[in-house]
């Protein structure tokens, strides 16, 4: 070998080194035998280097996983023997390999086991098992390959090919028939040998039961002898949380009802009178959490077993399980309300799946239940209801103001407690109500702010005006916007309310509070209570405009102040003013007197820092710029959201404003700089202005596609393709001559970028190019179902031509069925518009030339899949158009076909047959037939 190049694989070593060992090892991998030095390496040991070693086996495994089927009988037989003899030096070392290269040699063995041990190697285990025997460095290589055997062969996280998942299946059953119960008496023999003397091993022991028993013969593990052996286990500190895990696995095991619950059953006597069910004396909160997990495994099986029960109407035995949940009731709710909530997350299942069953129950069972229940003094579902609540709280610990990963979990946790109050409130409303007034009228008399109430109404009469906005934590100043938002509908009924709760938005309470958190949430609440109340807010328009002016400035890079709102936020401000303004009962003249003072400062400052952005020399100065420009622009579409059917820009005044702000925004798409960013903002500004400004809005549109369209990249025709197929699909024939006009130098754009050479591993690029081309052909599609088709038939007999082969070559060569989709539509939508009498002067040679060789050359390409629904869609419209020719060239198509499909090698009776199809009426028959075409021509 390359000793030199060996050096680089030392982490320390330098660059060159480095680079040197990675162009050996891929010159080792491409070599046909240079492998073979590698596995002499390993089985005489030559190499003490730990990532030599590594090293070797890369190379082993990389022919092993690519070329082992190219291998001769010898060369395969070599990889064996070579792992076999690297495994039994390692029975003589006093001290083991490391990890990474024990778990490599795992990899390698379990590959080589995939791809021999239906064929070659049947006797894997057996003599690997002969070899290694108890020898703990054995034992451990093997306990190593059993869990990557799972990883290749059973976990189901891991994806794999319809393929490979039949070679797993004949794996597990092979493997089921031959070495099963082989392999679970090494297990026994390993967790019985090394318990006391080697928790490491003994916890993979546990690890790789807990991976094959949901797929093996379940007796082999539950039964005395080796649920015994767990069990004792539980007692062990060391082993006893894998041993929660392998217990949990195995209840988890699919069963028939009554065998899981004897076996949970007989788990549960155990653990009890071992004393484990007694978890207030647990200090070890870790192993808290996996029991809790095993609990909850239990209980949900139970649950499923009685449900089970239950539809087999099998009422003893039903009964009895019933009382089996029960029984674990006690535990369940000590592991909810623990402190530590990742015992109490464990057990949230469990819980949730008894209060369905509570929900099953009838009013008469669900006494009995009760009755059943141990908890002193109240119902279950009340225990239940207060450990929520409990659980609710957060810690003193919790940082409101820096959320981290701790935070996080906590508000997922939070949410499974959600669930289970939800759940609770299908179970007992009117424990729930009553609970919730208990907490409510606890908590305010504790802040003294009232006493007793009842009354939902009169609860949010009081919340929002007994003070509880000015409590100072950012936390209870969320709570109370959004109880106010989502009980929005209270003030419907209940008007007098309103002042009070939008001084609380619009001073330090809400939009001014100290905390951007807080500042940031009640933006978007602000804007949804405006949205529903407006009506009621007619005589604080302007009042609440001006209190929020000082909010809505565009706030520039350089003015060095931090501002109160985020862009994002400000959106929903301005959307909020807009539909204040233009909801509001004043006149036409007022409405557009305050969108303009609203506007007005936008555009001032747009067009002063598109003045400066040219001017500014550095890019990430240009960049922050460009995004302030992008903002203002954001900013005034979405005032524009405010206008409805009911309420539009014309009725409302407020046209002469909005054709202002296109004036100021439009100069921005010459920009020499930051094309992107500044085009992208304009694009979706003229899209709401097409909806809101109509036929106003025309006049702006070809100077502004002239603009878009010099010196774009992909993703820009890709955005600016949309926007002309809405100005078609609007205007319709009043657009036709500026779409006469901009239909070539648009076409020829998209080529010129179609075009242009990329990488050949640039996916990028190529997503980039087929969005493009999906986004021309939609484009087309617009055109010609608009009833357009002068658009098209102007552009001379040249570009027309040039146009109808990219629509064949899309549908034909490209393997992208939404394109084929679409051109296949357009070509339908042709052959209605041209392909008759009166059509276009030489459009039925090219129907017959080209796009009846398309209905058919598409489905045979190797690429069309029809087990894929867009391509089933894809056939679906090609049948379409094979009909539409028929429709309309009639006897003259079939003459055709008949000469045709002989050419395709169609043999004569399916020519026949497809032509008899095509005739039929009923377009069902000729759809069902192609499906079955491509089948019947192979």
């Amino acid at each position: 070998m390359d000793e030199q190049a060996l050096m680089g694989l030392n982490p320390n070593a330098d660059a060159c080194y480095r680079q040197r060992a990675l162009a050996y090892f891929e010159q080792l991998k491409e070599s046909l035998d240079g492998w073979e030095v590698c596995a002499e390496a390993l089985a005489k040991g030559f190499y003490s280097d730990d990532h030599v070693k590594f090293f070797c086996f890369q190379v082993l495994e990389h022919q092993i996983k690519f070329r082992h089927g190219s291998l001769t009988a010898a060369q395969q037989q070599l990889i064996r023997e070579t792992l076999m003899k690297w495994l039994q030096a390692q029975l003589m070392n006093v001290h083991p390999e490391k990890p990474f290269i024990r778990n490599k040699v795992a990899q390698v063995l379990a590959l080589t086991f995939v791809m021999e041990f239906l064929t070659l190697w049947p006797k894997f285990f057996f003599d690997i098992l002969n070899l290694v025997g108890l020898n703990s460095n054995g034992v451990d290589i093997y306990l190593r390959t059993l869990m990557a055997i799972d990883a290749e062969v059973v976990d189901r996280d891991i994806l794999h090919s319809p393929e490979e998942t039949r070679r797993n299946i004949l794996i597990k059953d092979a493997m089921r028939e031959q070495c099963i119960p082989a392999l679970v008496e090494s297990w026994f023999q390993i967790l019985q040998t090394y318990q006391h003397t080697h928790s490491e091993l003994t916890c993979q022991c546990l690890e790789v039961v807990g991976a094959y028993v949901s797929w093996i013969d379940l007796n082999l593990i539950a039964n005395d002898r080796f649920v015994n052996l767990l069990l004792s286990h539980m007692s062990i500190e060391e082993l006893r949380e894998e041993a929660c895990d392998c217990l949990f696995e195995i209840v988890n095991k699919g069963m028939e009802p009554v065998d899981k619950t004897k076996l949970v059953e007989t788990l549960c006597q155990v653990l009890q009178s071992a004393g484990f069910f007694s978890i207030e004396q647990e200090e070890d909160v870790d192993f808290l959490a996996k029991f809790s997990r095993l609990v909850n495994g239990m209980g949900q099986s139970l649950v499923l077993s009685w449900t089970k029960l239950s539809k087999m109407a099998d009422v003893k035995v039903s009964a009895e399980t019933l009382r089996a949940v029960e029984g674990k009731v006690p535990l369940m709710l000590q592991l909810l309300i623990h402190e530590d909530d990742d015992i109490s997350a464990n057990i949230v299942g469990f819980c949730y799946d008894y209060l369905l069953v509570l929900k099953q129950l009838s009013v008469s069972s669900r006494k009995q239940t009760w009755r059943y229940c141990s908890i002193t003094g109240s119902y279950l579902t009340s225990a239940i209801m207060l450990a929520v609540m409990n659980k609710l709280k957060y810690d003193d610990e919790y940082n409101f103001e820096n959320e981290g990963e701790d935070e996080a979990m906590f508000v997922e946790y939070r949410k499974q407690l959600k669930m289970l109050l939800d759940r609770l409130a299908q179970v007992s409303p009117e424990l729930l109500l009553e609970a919730v007034h208990r907490v409510f009228n606890a908590t305010m008399q504790c802040q003294g702010f009232f006493g007793k109430m009842l009354d939902f109404d009169i609860k949010i009469s009081k919340l929002v005006s007994c003070g509880v906005s000015e409590y100072q934590h950012s936390s209870v100043t969320l709570e109370f916007f959004e109880t106010v938002v989502r009980y929005d509908k209270f003030f419907l009924v209940e008007p007098q309310h309103i002042p009070s709760v939008l001084m609380a938005f619009l001073d330090h309470r809400g939009l001014r509070h100290s905390s951007p958190k807080v500042r940031s949430r009640v933006a978007y609440l602000f804007s949804r209570f405006i949205k529903t109340l407006h009506k009621y807010m007619n005589a604080f328009i302007e009042d609440i405009l001006r209190r929020i002016q000082d909010l809505l400035e565009l706030a520039p890079p350089e003015n060095g102040f931090p501002a109160l709102l985020s862009s994002d936020d400000q959106l929903f401000v301005f959307e909020a003013a807009g539909v204040l303004i233009v909801n509001g009962e004043s006149p036409a003249e007022r409405k557009q007197a305050l969108m303009r003072n609203l506007l007005a400062p936008l555009m001032e400052a747009f067009h002063m820092l598109l003045a400066k952005l040219p001017q500014e020399a550095d890019e990430e100065r240009q960049a922050v710029l460009a995004d302030c420009l992008s903002h203002a622009v954001g900013f005034a579409s979405r005032t524009s959201k405010a206008f409805s059917n009911k309420q539009t820009v014309k009725q409302c005044g407020c046209s002469e404003v909005y054709l202002d702000c296109l004036q100021t925004f439009l100069p921005a798409l010459s920009c020499p700089v930051q094309r992107g960013p500044l085009r992208s903002a304009v694009r979706s500004f003229l899209h709401r202005m097409i909806i809101c400004l109509e036929e106003e809005v025309l006049p702006f549109i070809p100077a502004a596609s002239q603009h878009m369209l010099k010196d774009c990249e992909p993703r820009d025709l890709q955005e600016f393709i949309p926007l002309i197929s809405q100005i078609t699909a609007k205007f319709k024939n009043q657009v036709s001559p500026f779409l006469q006009e901009i239909f070539m130098p648009l076409v020829m754009a998209i080529f010129e970028v179609l075009s242009r050479p990329a990488e050949e591993n640039d996916q990028t690029a190529a997503l980039e190019k087929q969005m493009l081309r999906r986004s021309y052909f939609s484009f087309v599609q617009t055109i010609a179902s608009s009833g357009m088709n002068e658009v098209m038939a102007s552009q001379g007999a040249e570009n027309i031509e040039r146009v109808l082969f990219t629509i064949i070559q899309g549908a034909v060569d490209f393997p992208d069925p939404v394109a084929q989709k679409t051109c296949f539509i357009i070509l339908s939508r042709l052959v209605e518009l041209w392909g008759g009498k009166d059509g276009l002067v030489g459009f039925p040679d090219f129907i017959y030339k080209h796009i009846v060789p398309a209905c058919f050359m598409a489905p045979l390409k190797p690429t069309f899949d029809l087990s894929d629904a867009q391509t089933v869609l894809t056939l679906s419209e090609c049948t379409l158009t094979l009909h539409m020719i028929h429709l309309k060239r009639g006897l003259e198509c079939i003459r055709f076909l008949q000469e045709y499909l002989p050419s395709l090698q169609v043999s004569p009776e399916i020519t026949q047959e497809l032509c008899q199809v095509l005739q039929q009426p009923d377009v069902k028959v000729l759809k069902n037939y192609m499906k079955v075409f491509q089948e019947l021509y192979d």
